[in-house]
């Protein structure tokens, strides 16, 4: 009855044009999967069309440079999944003549392909009966059935892929599991959900006890810490500015970034070696927070300009000059995108 009610609001108010919907290849499905976690379906869209444009299949994505499938990514964050769908595409491409598994066992053993991811894609693009658990489906089962506990708990979270196991329709697979995501996103939402127009406020545990608040349980609270850093943004007298590859572990990983210190007085020796000359430099910019999930990031900037660039002498693999016409084609983190973006709206010579 769960499905066949949730089928039926689908059909008239469900989201039947997304992108990855036509057609639901396996690759479109993963790549949108992929995409949507942890970040919402208005956001994706132009994401996904962008890549699929540039990436239309997985050897394409295969034989990509990192730094261009990272250049693709930027602004959407999280972005280890660019890094684990280009090193699945890689492992698919050499081993499997460029095709996703069609088994759960196989997709789950590919990275940064989970057990509800996995299922997603066996879903909608093989119309197979496999159960989702993404945060929409934990809240909308936690409402519905009233189950108590943080459905990150192991306990609580085996009781929600029992349920969520219990509830597949014999049919329709594919458009059951983005109904249930579109319900959870679009009605059953995390604030403000709209319980006057469920299908389900006769039977919901969380409404009929008026409850609703309560449920999904949260997390137990604790306070996230705050972190501090200093940036250099080096500018030569050519416009360029000097990136430094992040490190292959930790937030940003492996991207190009702006060069970091933990103090200001340890600046100098970047400018002495990617430089000739001292350039006007050591101005202090105001200093911005960038909030990660985990911990909030207190970012001080310092500036120099007109400096004299030494080239292939300093550089290497993980440091460069680039022109700031060039900057799109490597993608930057969101906060170095924004502070270059202010120094050229403020017309200042960079």
């Amino acid at each position: 009855m769960f499905a066949k009610t949730l089928l039926t609001w689908f059909d008239k108010y469900g989201r039947h044009d997304l992108p990855w919907q036509h057609p639901r290849t396996p690759y479109r499905v993963w790549l949108s999967e992929i995409m949507l976690q942890q970040t919402q379906v208005a956001t994706v869209i132009p994401y996904f069309e962008n890549f699929l444009s540039r990436f239309p299949d997985l050897d394409s994505l295969a034989k990509a440079e990192l730094d261009d499938v990272l250049a693709l990514w930027a602004g959407l964050g999280y972005y280890t999944r660019a890094r684990n769908l280009h090193r699945t595409a890689k492992i698919r491409s050499e081993i499997h003549d460029g095709q996703l598994p069609d088994t759960l066992d196989e997709l789950i053993a590919l990275p940064g392909i989970g057990r509800s991811t996995a299922a997603a894609i066996l879903s909608q693009a093989h119309d197979r009966p496999f159960a989702i658990l993404d945060g929409n489906v934990k809240r909308t089962l936690s409402r519905y059935y009233g189950v108590e506990g943080w459905p990150g708990l192991p306990a609580v979270e085996k009781e929600l892929w029992a349920l969520s196991e219990s509830l597949l329709p014999e049919k329709r697979n594919a458009d059951y599991t983005q109904a249930i995501m579109d319900f959870g996103a679009t009605l059953c939402t995390r604030s403000k959900p709209r319980c006057i127009e469920c299908p389900f406020n006769k039977s919901c545990v969380a409404y009929i006890t008026n409850r609703v608040s309560e449920f999904p349980k949260k997390k137990a609270g604790k306070k996230i810490p705050t972190r501090h850093t200093v940036m250099l943004v080096l500018m030569s007298q050519k416009n360029e500015v000097l990136l430094s590859r992040r490190p292959a572990k930790g937030v940003w990983s492996g991207m190009w970034s702006l060069p970091e210190v933990t103090r200001q007085d340890e600046a100098e020796p970047f400018v002495t070696m990617y430089s000739s000359n001292g350039g006007t430099g050591n101005i202090a910019l105001p200093e911005f927070q960038h909030t990660f999930s985990h911990y909030h990031l207190m970012i001080k900037p310092y500036l120099w300009r007109e400096l004299q660039a030494k080239h292939k002498i300093a550089e290497s693999d993980d440091t460069r000059w680039l022109p700031l016409s060039e900057m799109p084609s490597v993608g930057l983190p969101a906060p170095v995108k924004k502070l270059l973006e202010s120094l050229s709206n403020q017309d200042q010579k960079i």
